[in-house]
């Protein structure tokens, strides 16, 4: 189905070779392990998540303060439950934090010389990378070391890093969206994940794709999967509807032969603009996944063929809206994160200017099934000035959401997953560009972090009232809070091998 969008200057929407570990199955006797668990399914008997990390930027919201790791207390039975218990400033301006990944994680779990130490904080737009020590002090992490951009673009010329993922090789992988310059390139960058020295690139040289964004990789299927969202030049201070028209934003999936270190096929998607988040199921013999695609609000299933090939079909679209007083005539949902249940049972994703978050079954991954819908937030609000004029799927304007006594600004943006999947936490904040730009309130009164309870037997979702986490109110003034991460790993963080 082709979901066209008047008044978008006439264009439609449709318009490594690693060191390997020994797999270590379920059934193992693991005497002295490594990091994180033997399997997902293991992963889902951890222990109850405690505090979470998250980013917090202020960049383009006028507050010349650097942006923090913060450090939230999630223990109901503390005393300092919902409160931002350590403030961790990094030592420069304008860094734009984003993401972050581990050291090592669950792909290492066979090594017992390897431990989940340390968090590292690619920066979007300065290039650096942080590095900081979460074991010696979990409440109150430390930093431990810098790696400057100069070094990264004399050593691999890549530039504007995103995804952090650990590897089975004991190294840490960087994906990159562009050259020093802001070009476009897709390349990823290799770091020790011991000394964190830059050690060059994982792709063999001048092997890069276009443009880069996420990864995942999954060596049974001698395989990795990256996006793409846009060149930096393009992104980098806001959205242009024309660069759309003018095809500046990605549309594929670049196919890399992990053993190769090569890219060995493109997928481009029929109603895919802008694939961000991508994720395999979970399951390491599973030669599947899902990618959201941000621009077209639809989810694509990716797939491995009769053939050995790489294939890829939409399997969910969210309609576009037609409304009145806003950028454009018509307003997509702008998926802008997804996860998958450590089960393989459900897939969340959020809808960050329509404002709902939404749970699916996917026990038949070609056919996803909506079980559960909340709406926190967004741009449709009532009372708001976007008027709807035509709706496919709702009768009315969602209602603003007050939480604890505060209106909350933006729409559901980061989400993440507690290990047994019964709790989501959601922040509202995308890029400090966009925010800006879609949701001026949001540089006024900051993001906030809520958390979702999950019904995972039925499905279904519903908000926690009790759970607000406000950065409207942190000490140097509001601040954009971003992905979250638990100490002991996550479903969007780990993969099994």
């Amino acid at each position: 189905m082709q979901v066209s969008v008047a008044g978008w200057g006439g264009f439609s929407l449709q318009k490594l070779l690693l060191p390997t570990r020994p797999i270590v199955s379920a059934a193992t006797k693991c005497v002295k392990c490594g990091p994180g668990y033997s399997t997902p399914l293991e992963a889902m008997k951890g222990p109850r998540e405690e505090i979470i990390y998250l980013p917090c930027i202020y960049r383009n919201t006028g507050i010349e303060a650097p942006d923090y790791l913060a450090t939230v207390d999630v223990n109901p039975r503390s005393p300092q439950y919902c409160q931002v218990i350590h403030r961790l400033p990094m030592p420069y301006l304008k860094d734009e934090l984003h993401h972050s990944g581990w050291n090592t994680c669950s792909s290492c779990f066979g090594d017992s010389t390897k431990s989940r130490n340390m968090l590292v904080l690619p920066c979007l737009i300065s290039s650096r990378v942080y590095v900081v020590d979460v074991a010696s002090e979990p409440r109150a992490p430390k930093l431990h070391k810098v790696i400057e951009a100069k070094e990264i673009q004399d050593k691999c010329g890549l530039s504007y890093l995103h995804t952090s993922h650990c590897l089975a090789s004991g190294e840490v992988m960087i994906s990159t969206l562009g050259d020093p310059k802001g070009n476009g390139k897709g390349g990823f960058v290799l770091l020790d994940g011991e000394t964190f020295e830059v050690k060059g690139t994982w792709q063999r040289p001048g092997g890069e794709a276009p443009l880069g964004y996420d990864f995942w990789y999954q060596p049974r299927h001698n395989v990795m999967i990256s996006t793409e969202w846009a060149a930096p030049n393009v992104l980098r201070d806001g959205f242009n509807p024309a660069d759309v028209e003018a095809g500046l934003y990605g549309s594929n999936l670049h196919i890399w032969d992990w053993q190769r270190r090569e890219l060995v096929q493109t997928l481009p998607m029929k109603d895919g603009l802008i694939p961000l988040e991508i994720r395999f199921l979970h399951d390491p013999a599973a030669s599947q996944g899902f990618v959201g695609c941000t621009l077209s609000s639809t989810i694509q299933r990716f797939y491995k063929n009769e053939a050995g090939c790489w294939s890829v079909e939409k399997v969910i679209q969210v309609p576009p809206k037609k409304v009145k007083n806003w950028l454009l005539p018509e307003m997509p949902g702008l998926i802008t994160d997804i996860l998958l249940s450590l089960d393989d049972r459900f897939l969340y994703f959020s809808n960050w200017l329509h404002g709902d978050l939404r749970q699916y079954d996917i026990s038949n991954p070609q056919k996803p099934r909506l079980v559960g819908q909340i709406f926190l937030g967004g741009s449709i609000v009532k009372g708001g000035p976007v008027q709807v004029l035509e709706d496919q799927e709702l009768r009315c304007q969602p209602e603003p959401l007050v939480v604890k006594g505060k209106r909350v600004a933006g729409g559901p943006q980061m989400i993440q997953l507690s290990l047994d999947g019964k709790r989501l936490y959601v922040t509202t904040s995308l890029y400090s560009a966009w925010d800006k730009q879609f949701y001026p309130d949001l540089i006024r009164e900051g993001s906030v972090m809520l958390q979702v309870d999950v019904d995972t037997e039925k499905g279904g979702l519903k908000l926690n009232p009790n759970f607000l986490v406000d950065f409207g109110k942190e000490p140097h003034g509001p601040a954009l809070a971003h992905e979250l991460r638990y100490p002991g790993g996550d479903c969007s963080s780990d993969i099994w091998i």
